[in-house]
């Protein structure tokens, strides 16, 4: 299974788009600046997800979600479905 998530900066309230195929190790290296886009910005919190069977899914539902990050749609999702959405 492979998750489509979003997290966001505890401090600086900056978001986060990815997938991985194991979210909570993902976060650990995220959290202890393992990536060099966040680690600047940490502590990360998930704040939204969204599962997938394959890969591709996964990666074409990442770049969607940041196609439209920051503004309307974006917001939508995050506020509107929360923590813990889920999809087939």
């Amino acid at each position: 299974m492979y998750t489509t998530y979003v997290l966001e900066s505890i401090e600086h309230g900056r978001h986060y788009v990815g997938a991985t195929q194991d979210l909570q190790k993902r976060l650990e290296r995220h959290n202890q600046g393992r990536s060099t886009w966040t680690k600047s910005f940490r502590p990360w919190k998930v704040i939204y997800q969204e599962h997938f069977t394959t890969k591709s899914e996964a990666l074409q539902r990442e770049n969607q979600i940041k196609s439209y990050k920051g503004g309307k749609a974006f917001q939508k999702l995050i506020h509107t479905n929360g923590l813990n959405h889920q999809e087939s």
